[in-house]
């Protein structure tokens, strides 16, 4: 099975994306996260305001299998949450990228961790075997 990972994003291995504009940072989950958890029933966002360093659980989402964790690709100050996902959660299964992002930050911390998607691309790959 082939996933969506536009090449101008980032990528963490626990399946968060990030886009990096200057020093704001919009995350959300993957598509290979969103397809591995099924429909999404609920969504847990932080609050605005609040600092995540690099890793830290900033929340969860809940689906029909199973509830996960979110973790923050990079570390900053929460700008902007996207408020439409906890009357709609589905639009993380249904936009990922777009209309499912999760959260703005003002970056702190950047990850010299994150994967491009052809790296993030083959690390799935090898999960699946």
């Amino acid at each position: 099975m082939s996933f969506t990972n536009p090449p101008e994003l980032r990528y963490a291995r626990s399946h968060e994306w990030v886009h990096i504009d200057g020093d704001i940072a919009t995350v959300g989950i993957t598509d290979y996260a969103q397809h591995a958890l099924g429909e999404v029933v609920y969504v847990d966002l932080p609050d605005v305001g609040s600092h995540f360093a690099i890793d830290a659980i900033y929340g969860a989402v809940e689906s029909v299998k199973a509830a996960s964790d979110l973790y923050a690709p990079v570390g900053g100050d929460v700008l902007a949450v996207n408020q439409t996902l906890f009357d709609a959660p589905e639009q993380i299964n249904n936009a990922p990228y777009d209309a499912g992002w999760m959260l703005k930050l003002r970056i702190t911390a950047l990850n010299a961790e994150l994967l491009d998607a052809a790296a993030y691309a083959q690390y799935c790959a090898e999960l699946a075997h």
